[in-house]
């Protein structure tokens, strides 16, 4: 007992101190909330829009616009780019209300998810259970939600928890682009969950469908069966984007922050 109490006193207190703490040093290789500077776009160079690979860019008015929903994260815009006119930051925040709100344009900032109304929030600010439903993801997305319940994370202080049974939930939590053998399950689910409820998709798969977007066997995600209340952009999302988003939906976050 005394080297557990020992052990236990050199290591500290490991859980994050977060949104109050400092901001937490990314890792090198994370690509967080692209950045396209429009004043370095070459005329008539459409190269960017030709790498995606999700068709997550296209161009109006001469200039890239972004689908954060389709963006899968990879650096291939980046790359393509003869102008570095695409970046990506180390901006974690990419979390919105509303699937317009990931439409990207230079010059403008992310529409970052603000909180549930009065009555929602007073109902699951301070204790919200979440049933995870993976539809067809990859177990990428998953393992980032997954991670949240750690001790480094610890999802609990914020009165957050995850759920076996969609009749104990508060709302659900969708991963994947939700494949035709999911719909009626998912719909189900949805269905159990008792009023009021929420949805929240995570990741690019349960947002648009992803890399299967356009594919006849799934569903271009959850919104298609279910109405969603906060998208979390990414592919998949770190950890402290699932965070950042889940606070913001409940308040805990200002949405200048």
């Amino acid at each position: 007992m005394l080297k557990i109490l020992l052990a236990r006193a050199h290591q500290g207190h490991r859980t994050m101190r977060y949104p109050k703490g400092p901001a937490p040093a990314m890792p090198a290789h994370f690509r967080g909330m692209p950045k396209i500077d429009a004043a370095r776009c070459p005329d008539d160079c459409r190269k960017c829009e030709e790498a995606c690979p999700t068709d997550a860019i296209t161009f109006a008015g001469g200039k890239p616009h972004l689908d954060l929903g389709r963006c899968i994260f990879c650096p291939e815009c980046e790359a393509a780019c003869p102008e570095k006119a695409i970046t990506f930051t180390e901006d974690h925040r990419l979390s919105v209300r509303s699937r317009a709100d990931l439409q990207v344009t230079p010059g403008e900032e992310l529409r970052l998810a603000t909180a549930l109304d009065g009555k929602m929030k007073s109902l699951f600010g301070r204790s919200l259970k979440l049933r995870v439903v993976s539809a067809g993801d990859c177990n990428g997305c998953a393992a980032d939600v997954n991670v949240l319940g750690t001790i480094g994370w610890d999802l609990g202080r914020f009165g957050i928890q995850y759920v076996a049974s969609p009749r104990h939930a508060d709302g659900l939590v969708v991963l994947g682009p939700v494949p035709q053998n999911m719909r009626l399950a998912l719909k189900k689910t949805y269905d159990a969950v008792p009023e009021p409820k929420i949805v929240i998709a995570i990741g690019a798969c349960a947002i648009s469908g992803g890399i299967y977007a356009g594919h006849a066997e799934q569903n271009d995600g959850a919104e298609s069966v279910v109405p969603v209340d906060l998208f979390i952009a990414g592919c998949p999302p770190h950890p402290l984007t699932i965070l950042d988003g889940l606070l913001r939906l409940l308040g805990k976050i200002e949405r200048g922050r």
